[in-house]
């Protein structure tokens, strides 16, 4: 990296982000696939949030159009990648996700089933696992897509189920037939399809899928030197600890990938060290202000480790859950000024945390809500990690 130190301010960052993150008016996308390309990857541990997540930054915010991507085309694809986590990504970037980081997450994920399997299921082995396995991939073949009920009544050995952590207050019984269809699935042998109900359900039907173990990916070194362009290009300038949160991976290997893009050392408000790309060091033009309801887990709220810059320290506790997870946020010219949730009758609520924006911000968010409000329609969200003001508000 260069030793060099150009500046780049708050005011700089909050700009990119606006532009790049597909926020201020008249930067929005027309496809589904646009946003993911933005933001690298749209957050997808909970299904509500891919298409709340898109369809704030489509122009014609509108859900068949995620629906189109994720299961008509396939051009969008759900998969275990970063920090082990369920993103949906562009088709043409599963290749590098899967080399950079999902191929060393499904194999952890393995390696875990097979112990789980092995020492708390009586009479499993590796054996009985691949053959259990290959009985549901010849189902999915046969029939093209199932639930997991469909698999399981269909599959004895799928309804065994281990007891976890017996005798302890924490004990449960978990079924065999979703931990063999996680480790599947983060492997990319069977992937998610359209769900049983609509696009906030989380029953999907599974499909197969391609191993990501046979795609004809590049190197890992190569994988994730392109992956850090691609984190850096969205969400730069940031810091080091950022990249290695975002991924997942280890302190060496983001310097290492840092290096093969050619990042360059900068300084933030602060006295903050950063990194940014070799042609991202120049000033970019702040768009309008402009006012955004994201949803819980938003790639752009969950974008950095070091949020300070986008939001302010006293907001975390009504706004973040004990396990880190940010909920609904409300965004005003590139930082977050407080929260919104849906009440039981429909009705889109939200508080702001502070003033600063006055009236104007204040007639923005209000638009932003309606906005939200006219394309939901009778659909009711209910976040899965819940945060302390979203359960007010909803109240």
């Amino acid at each position: 990296m260069s030793h060099s130190r150009p500046h780049i301010d708050t005011a700089g960052r909050r700009a990119r982000l606006g532009r790049r993150q597909l926020l201020a008016d008249g930067h929005r996308a027309d496809r589904a696939e646009e946003v993911a390309e933005a933001v690298v990857g749209l957050h997808a541990s909970d299904p509500a949030t891919v298409h709340l997540a898109a369809c704030a930054r489509l122009a014609e915010p509108d859900p068949a159009e995620v629906e189109r991507a994720l299961y008509d085309d396939g051009s969008l694809v759900r998969m275990l990648g970063m920090r082990r986590t369920l993103f949906a990504v562009g088709a043409g970037l599963v290749p590098v996700v899967a080399s950079s980081t999902a191929r060393a997450v499904a194999a952890k994920e393995r390696a875990g089933l097979v112990r789980w399997l092995t020492e708390g299921a009586p009479g499993w082995d590796e054996r009985r696992l691949a053959e259990a396995e290959a009985k549901v991939l010849a189902v999915l073949g046969g029939r093209g897509a199932a639930t997991a009920a469909e698999l399981t009544a269909e599959l004895p050995e799928l309804r065994e189920a281990v007891v976890v952590s017996p005798g302890k207050p924490y004990q449960a019984t978990v079924a065999v037939s979703s931990r063999i269809l996680r480790v599947l699935a983060a492997e990319g042998r069977i992937r998610h399809g359209r769900p049983r109900g609509g696009w906030t359900s989380s029953s999907f039907r599974w499909t197969p899928g391609t191993a990501f173990a046979e795609l004809p990916a590049p190197p890992v070194p190569e994988a994730r030197a392109a992956l850090a362009r691609r984190w850096l290009a969205s969400y730069g300038p940031a810091t080091v600890e950022d990249l290695r949160w975002w991924t997942g991976w280890t302190l060496t290997a983001t310097r290492q990938a840092l290096a093969a893009t050619g990042a360059v050392e900068v300084t933030l408000d602060g006295g903050t060290t950063g990194v940014a790309l070799p042609d991202d060091l120049g000033p970019v033009a702040a768009p309008e202000p402009w006012a955004a309801l994201l949803p819980g887990l938003d790639p752009t709220t969950m974008g950095w480790k070091a949020r300070d810059w986008y939001l302010a320290p006293d907001q975390v506790p009504q706004l973040v859950d004990r396990s880190g997870n940010i909920g609904p946020t409300v965004w005003w010219h590139g930082r977050i000024i407080g929260g919104w949730a849906q009440r039981a009758n429909g009705e889109i609520v939200w508080r702001l945390l502070t003033d600063d924006g006055g009236s104007e911000a204040a007639a923005a968010v209000a638009d932003a809500a309606a906005r939200l409000a006219a394309w939901v329609g009778e659909v009711r969200i209910t976040p899965r990690f819940r945060t302390p003001l979203e359960r007010e508000l909803s109240r």
